[in-house]
């Protein structure tokens, strides 16, 4: 089996539940505190590119940065959202399970049993 990562956020209900969901499938994944270290720019393309996503689409769009950076703005290329994600990583949508070079987002939290079974 895979090693398991998860871009972890323990204030937040859904990671906080995709973390239980793999811990009793006996998983110990690695566990990154993405706020407090956030993924590099490199990290962060080859994360969008496992879970075959565009940058614009792992944005959380509800929070206040979204809007002083103006990234509803799509003249905004890939290179400039990943590194105002990577500079401001509570724009990046949580939780993040990687395996192997497969990626999914834990919402809902079942999502992460297809990364398991």
């Amino acid at each position: 089996m895979n090693n398991f990562t998860i871009y972890h956020n323990p204030r937040c209900s859904k990671s906080r539940q995709t973390l239980e969901l793999i811990k009793d499938k006996g998983i110990e994944p690695e566990i990154i505190l993405y706020l407090e270290k956030p993924p590099t720019v490199s990290v962060l393309s080859k994360i969008v590119d496992y879970l075959q996503m565009k940058p614009r689409d792992l944005l959380r769009k509800g929070e206040d940065e979204y809007k002083s950076f103006n990234l509803k703005d799509m003249s905004l290329n890939d290179s400039t959202i990943l590194k105002i994600m990577s500079e401001n990583p509570k724009l990046i949508e949580r939780p993040i399970v990687l395996s192997g070079n497969k990626a999914i987002i834990g919402r809902p939290p079942e999502n992460v049993l297809e990364l398991i079974i």
